[in-house]
C-alpha cells in the first residue's frame, strides 16, 4: 500500500514535466503562425499596392499614349499645312512667271506697234490711209512703212530661226536682218546677227561669214553669244587660209573669255594650227 502513492506522485512528476515541453511548444507554434499570418497580411497589402501601382502606371502610359497621338496628329497637320502653303507659293511664283512672260510678250507687241505707227510730226491734213477706200493716199510714206509692221520681235525672230534650222539660208539671213532693223535695241539682235553668220558659213560664204561674226563683238561687246561669235570667226578665217588671223582670233577668245566653253575650243584649235 505504501507503494501506490509513490507511484501516484512519480506519474504525477513525469506528466508535470510532459506538459511543461508540450505548452512551450504551444506558445512557439503560436508565435510563428503569428508571424506567418502578420507575413501573409503584409504581402497582401504589398500585392494590393502593387496591383494599384500597375494599374495606375497603366493609366499614364494609356494617357502618354494618347497625348503622343495627338501630337503626331497635330505634326501631321501641320506637315499638311506647310506643304499645302508651299504648292500655294509655288502656284502662285508659276502665275508671276507665266504673267512675266505675257507682259514681256505683251511688251514686244507693244513695240512692234510703235514701229510701225506713222511719225507724229506729220501734218495732219496729210493723210496716209483714204478715208473711204482704205487705200494710201501718200505711196512715199506706204512704201516707206518696215515689210513687218505690227509683227512681234519673238515672231519675226522665231521664223528665221525656223528658215535657218531648214537650211533656207538667204531667207533666213533677211528675217534676221529685218529683225535687227526693226528692233535694233532687243536682247535678241546680237543673237540674230550671229546667226546672220551662221547662215553664210553654212552657205559657204566665209567671208561675209568672218565679217558677221566681227560685227557681233563691234555691235554687242556685252552680248552672250561674243566668245562663240569669236570663235566661229577663227573657223572662218581657217576656212580662208588666213591662218594668222585665225590664230589671233582664237587667241582673243582664250584671253578674254577663260571661263567660256569656246575657250576650250579656241585653245584646240590654236594646238591644231601649231
Amino acid at each position: 500500500m505504501r507503494g501506490l502513492p509513490f507511484r501516484f506522485a512519480l506519474g504525477f512528476l513525469v506528466a508535470a514535466l510532459t506538459v511543461v515541453p508540450a505548452r512551450g511548444q504551444n506558445r512557439e507554434h503560436q508565435q510563428i503562425a503569428a508571424d506567418i499570418r502578420m507575413l501573409q497580411e503584409q504581402y497582401a497589402r504589398q500585392q494590393l499596392m502593387l496591383t494599384t501601382l500597375e494599374r495606375t502606371l497603366q493609366a499614364i502610359l494609356t494617357r502618354l499614349d494618347a497625348q503622343g497621338d495627338d501630337v503626331r496628329r497635330g505634326f501631321a497637320n501641320q506637315r499638311l499645312q506647310v506643304d499645302s502653303v508651299a504648292t500655294g507659293v509655288r502656284v502662285v511664283r508659276e502665275k508671276i512667271d507665266e504673267n512675266n512672260v505675257r507682259v514681256s510678250s505683251l511688251a514686244q507687241e507693244v513695240e512692234a506697234l510703235r514701229m510701225a505707227m506713222p511719225m507724229l510730226g506729220a501734218p495732219l491734213t496729210d493723210l496716209e490711209v483714204d478715208p473711204e477706200t482704205g487705200l494710201p493716199v501718200n505711196p512715199a510714206v506706204a512704201s516707206s512703212l518696215p515689210a513687218n509692221a505690227g509683227i512681234s520681235p519673238k515672231r519675226l525672230y522665231d521664223t528665221a530661226y525656223t528658215d535657218y534650222t531648214t537650211g533656207q539660208w538667204a531667207l533666213s539671213r533677211q528675217g534676221f536682218e529685218q529683225f535687227i532693223i526693226t528692233f535694233p535695241r532687243s536682247e535678241l539682235a546680237d543673237d540674230a546677227l550671229f546667226f546672220i553668220g551662221q547662215n553664210y558659213y553654212a552657205d559657204g560664204m566665209f567671208l561675209e561669214a568672218a565679217d558677221a561674226y566681227e560685227q557681233v563683238s563691234v555691235r554687242y561687246p556685252a552680248g552672250d553669244v561674243v566668245a562663240e561669235a569669236l570663235y566661229k570667226r577663227g573657223l572662218a578665217l581657217e576656212r580662208l587660209d588666213q591662218i594668222d588671223l585665225a590664230r589671233e582670233t582664237f587667241q582673243t577668245v582664250v584671253r578674254e573669255h577663260p571661263d567660256d566653253n569656246m575657250a576650250n575650243l579656241a585653245q584646240q584649235a590654236l594646238d591644231r594650227l601649231d
